[in-house]
């Protein structure tokens, strides 16, 4: 595993409020799969037993399931038919244990939804996918309601099930694709909210001594689409849930594009119109994965010296512009404006193609591979960058 020379943040462990009780548990037996499928089997107390059609796939103990030679073209909303070596799903810091008891692999990675991901070739080593579902409520103080959120509960299903109960605060991060246990690593956001502005602490496995830890939110060093789990902890833990702060004292925002214009055509203010405001938007101009293969907005917005975004405007007047959060002296420009004035916006190329409604996202037109994918997102960032002079990065995570 690789060492961090450099940790200029507080360690897992000097942040833990906790750590789960191994309860005596028994390191696990393994023993020599005789089913013809090259899949390894897992034994130790409480064995459930799956089977699944067309996967090689190992009986385990627990709530684990793993899986060998696996394709992931179901497992990342791409659709791109890659396939891993291996992928073990688990639900709590015990199955990770058992998972990890053997020593860490020398590749490994948290496969959530597979929604902010791209495959440019086969995995060769382990892939881990949270399955756990609770919403747990952890108490009240004044109008703030804390909950908890397993790292397997679908992001939008969470904001759900607290528009269900009166509680803002995630109303504005409707139909974000996705876990709830992704939400910080890629720092969510969307309409004016980010995770961070919720998050109030963090639940994790640390591979360094196999221990459930928890982080704090002010550690977590969260920026546009960064944290500290993409930097510094990449690679050494893995989110099991995530501790989020909600208010039953209405807070609407309503202040980013056509937001408050959609919430009025519904009756006004309410927390229900606003999520359906937003999951009207997000129709409008995104594409279904289950339909058309994507993973939503593929470029991060680029920030800049506001000195560039002026120089910028004086040729292009309707260039929009927004603050950048924590960034003094620098704005954000949509990334999704430039690519469509660099006349990308539709443009396609073999099985890739920028979609026609929202330039920041690229489409898979069927059959497409990653390698496909990464070569067009190539041209868009090199258009973009001989029109304007600004480099765009990926937001998606590429393998």
């Amino acid at each position: 595993m690789r060492k961090i020379a450099h940790f200029p943040y507080p360690r897992p462990h000097q942040t833990t409020l906790y750590k789960e009780p191994r309860g005596g548990a028994s390191r696990p037996e393994r023993r020599k799969d005789r089913s013809g499928t090259g899949a390894r089997r897992i034994y130790a107390p409480n064995a459930r037993r799956y089977n699944r059609a067309n996967d090689k796939q190992t009986e385990t103990d627990g709530m684990i399931r793993e899986f060998h030679q696996i394709d992931l073209s179901g497992r990342n909303s791409f659709g791109v038919g890659q396939q891993a070596a291996r992928l073990a799903e688990f639900e709590t810091e015990e199955d990770l244990r058992t998972i990890f008891s053997g020593g860490v692999p020398e590749r490994w990675a948290v496969l959530s939804g597979g929604n902010n991901i791209l495959f440019t070739r086969d995995y060769d080593g382990l892939l881990l996918t949270p399955v756990a579902r609770q919403i747990t409520p952890l108490g009240e103080e004044g109008d703030t309601v804390r909950v908890r959120a397993d790292a397997g509960v679908e992001w939008d299903d969470l904001v759900e099930w607290a528009v269900e109960r009166g509680l803002w605060g995630i109303e504005n991060l409707s139909l974000i694709p996705g876990k709830a246990g992704a939400a910080p690593v890629q720092n969510i956001g969307a309409y004016g909210c980010e995770a961070k502005d919720v998050i109030e602490r963090v639940h994790m496995f640390c591979t360094d001594n196999r221990s459930a830890m928890v982080i704090d939110a002010g550690h977590c060093c969260f920026g546009y689409r960064e944290s500290i789990f993409k930097h510094e902890l990449r690679g050494r833990v893995i989110i099991t849930a995530v501790d989020i702060r909600l208010s039953r004292t209405p807070r609407p925002r309503l202040g980013y594009g056509d937001v408050e214009r959609e919430v009025e055509a519904r009756g006004g203010v309410t927390l229900r119109n606003i999520r359906e405001a937003i999951c009207a938007i997000r129709r409008a101009k995104l594409p279904d994965p289950k339909v058309t293969g994507n993973a939503g907005s593929f470029f991060k917005n680029p920030v800049v010296d506001e000195c560039v975004a002026r120089q910028l405007q004086a040729q292009w007047p309707d260039m929009p512009v927004y603050p950048a959060a924590g960034c003094a002296g620098r704005v954000k420009l949509a990334a999704g404006w430039l690519i469509d004035k660099a006349g990308l916006k539709g443009y396609k190329r073999g099985r890739v193609g920028v979609h026609e409604r929202q330039a920041l996202v690229l489409v898979n037109l069927g059959g497409a591979t990653g390698g496909e994918v990464i070569d067009f997102a190539h041209t868009v960032q090199m258009r973009v960058h001989k029109k304007f002079g600004i480099e765009i990065d990926t937001e998606v995570n590429i393998f």
